[in-house]
């Protein structure tokens, strides 16, 4: 019995730290998802009026975002681009 490598929703950047666009439905319905959630924000919650409520507002979807990308991501790492050696 062979053992496949995870499938991640959000694979690494190749420069930086974080994640890239989805590889998966499922990360796409994910940044669809914070997408509505943002435009159902500045509906609700209109920046011009209440600056304050909306950030907070942002601040929490967005962390929920990213809980999300480091649960179903690849593990977060600095990269430097794609190593061409044998050392890793």
């Amino acid at each position: 019995m062979t053992m496949d490598p995870p499938r991640y929703w959000f694979p690494a950047k190749r420069y930086g730290w974080g994640w890239g666009l989805p590889t998966a439905w499922q990360g796409w319905g994910v940044i669809a998802g914070y997408a509505s959630l943002v435009v159902v924000g500045i509906v609700l919650v209109p920046p011009g009026a209440r600056i304050g409520l909306f950030l907070v507002y942002i601040v929490a979807i967005t962390i929920l975002l990213i809980g999300i990308c480091w649960a179903e991501g690849e593990p977060p790492r600095w990269r430097w681009g794609k190593r061409t050696d044998a050392r890793r």
